[in-house]
């Protein structure tokens, strides 16, 4: 019991700036060898446990019983510039620019196959499908629209493959999701001090489904589709310094979006393979960030009209000899947020991956991964009238990923 709490105290570090890593604030990062390869061909590789995650078919190509650790240290960047002004008399808000956003921040992944007949195959898998934060200086020019938004999601995925024949293989499991949101900003002008709080939390659950087709013993195609998972978060809003508005308990609700992936890998020849995927995100199902109290009463509703986005990527290996392989990767992601909708709490735009990376085996029974990623972020204008403010200006957003994976054969 003490190593599961650990697991998840480790794993609920996982809340990262939006905008800088998968689309929305959707985390791709749920394995070290796949950021070699910008996570291209996740769905058909099944190059370890992992797979639970990206295709659970995946886990009839594993050798036995499998254990998988890994780890990410994240350092995104998020810097604005620009002003706001309050609305109706135009009057500029004071403040500074809100410093760096971000920070850096530590995820973690463990998964665990079991092959339970030649046919059948169990496993389970602990990791963050979902996070972010952003968070400024308190007194920057933009703290009525936002100061901190902090999204933290831990899943328990367990999992299991069928073996149909030797061509098909089929995989479903089950997602048991802990969500934990925090949001705060100044409530107003008038009021020096005033701040406004609210957190929340809640469990939910959805499924993941996928299937496997080997072509050849070169090549094989892998389809995957993971569900919405819906969640009402039940907590506190506190205010400070602005007694017109009560604190109490408050309520969100929000649903995390469903996605679906066409992957493929093929073996060239003795050294090289390549890999490339196609993932589609649902986050059309955004719509609104819509807060109240228990009772129903509205707090605050921000329009949100995130659209549905596509994340390409191709990646290759190379097999440099029987210990050691060489990864490359590259991805284009879109955003789900239009230039119209973007608020200071997700300021996101499209991004380039660029990835590489590489894998030591020890010997037959162990294995390490490193992987690196930059994320090249398209310069990301704002203009967003909140009440009582509008802040105007543009974003320069990057990110650094580093991640670290090891593998452990029974």
């Amino acid at each position: 019991m003490k190593t599961i709490t650990r697991l998840i105290f480790f794993l609920s570090l996982a809340a990262v700036p939006a905008g800088v890593l998968a689309s929305g604030f959707a985390l791709t990062e749920q394995n070290g060898d796949g950021l070699g390869n910008a996570y291209a061909g996740q769905a058909a590789s099944a190059q370890d446990a992992s797979t639970i995650f990206f295709n659970p078919a995946g886990m009839t190509l594993l050798p036995g019983t499998q254990l998988v650790l890994g780890a990410n240290a994240i350092r995104p960047s998020v810097k604005f510039s620009g002003g706001a002004t309050i609305n109706g008399p135009g009057i500029p808000v004071s403040g500074g620019q809100g410093g760096d956003a971000g920070s850096w921040a530590l995820t973690g992944n463990f998964y665990y196959a079991y092959r339970a007949s030649p046919d059948l195959s169990l496993g389970v898998g602990l990791g963050s499908p979902f996070g972010l934060k952003t968070d400024y200086s308190p007194d920057w020019v933009g703290r009525f629209q936002a100061i901190k938004s902090e999204l933290q999601t831990v899943a328990l995925n367990p999992a299991l493959a069928w073996k149909v024949n030797d061509q098909i293989s089929l995989g479903l499991g089950i997602s048991v999701e802990w969500i934990d949101a925090e949001l705060s900003n100044a409530v107003s002008p008038l009021a020096q001090g005033s701040l406004a709080t609210v957190k929340g939390s809640d469990y939910g659950l959805g499924f993941n489904l996928g299937a496997l087709w080997q072509f050849s013993p070169e090549t094989r195609l892998g389809l995957a589709y993971r569900s919405k998972i819906h969640h009402r978060l039940d907590g506190t809003l506190t205010v400070q310094n602005f007694p017109s508005i009560p604190s109490g308990p408050a309520q969100a609700e929000i649903t995390l979006p469903d996605t679906a992936s066409l992957s493929l890998f093929h073996r060239l020849n003795a050294r090289w393979d390549v890999l490339a995927d196609v993932t589609w995100t649902g986050w059309s199902s955004f719509k609104t960030l819509t807060v109240t109290y228990a009772n129903g009463t509205l707090i605050s509703s921000t329009p949100e009209n995130w659209r549905d986005t596509w994340r390409c990527s191709l990646g290759a290996n190379y097999h440099w000899s029987d210990a050691l392989t060489l990864r490359i990767g590259a991805a284009y992601d879109e955003s789900p947020v239009s230039d119209a909708y973007r608020t200071p709490r997700v300021p996101d735009n499209n991004r380039v991956w660029v990835a590489t990376g590489l894998q030591y085996r020890f010997s037959p029974a162990n294995a390490v991964d490193v992987g690196y990623a930059h994320l090249f972020v398209k310069s990301t204008p704002i203009n967003n009238n909140v009440y009582p403010t509008t802040l105007t200006g543009s974003y320069s957003n990057a990110v650094d990923i580093l991640s670290v994976q090891y593998t452990h054969n029974f």
